[in-house]
């Protein structure tokens, strides 16, 4: 699973553009752009949106990377209930990988199609 990070260097390599090429081309500093492929940093709508262009592919697509739950549906999230935070506290604490939470997410939805089944 790739990260927004990542598509976008996998694109923008395969474009041949320098990460500086590309910086200038959208208007942005090299090291800003090194922090969105590394996925220290975001990229606004604006700046997503340039990226797609340059890529040619739609906003939507390169969206489909963007693996981020809006910080404010986080907070009603653990505000209507304790126990979110509590879980993904104890998830970071016993450095539970995303791939395995993923994965048990996936068996549980499972379990419960085939569950309702019987």
């Amino acid at each position: 699973m790739k990260t927004l990070g990542q598509r976008i260097r996998e694109l923008r390599v395969a474009k041949s553009l320098s990460l500086r090429e590309f910086a200038k081309k959208l208007k942005l500093s090299a090291p800003f752009l090194s922090y969105i492929e590394l996925g220290q940093r975001d990229p606004s709508e604006d700046v997503l949106e340039r990226m797609a262009e340059a890529f040619g592919i739609s906003p939507e697509e390169l969206r489909s990377y963007d693996i981020r739950v809006p910080i404010s549906e986080l907070k009603k999230l653990a505000q209507s209930n304790p126990a979110y935070a509590i879980v993904l506290r104890m998830l970071a604490d016993r450095k539970i990988s995303p791939e395995e939470i993923i994965d048990l997410a996936e068996k549980k939805e499972v379990e419960k199609i085939l569950g309702g089944q019987k």
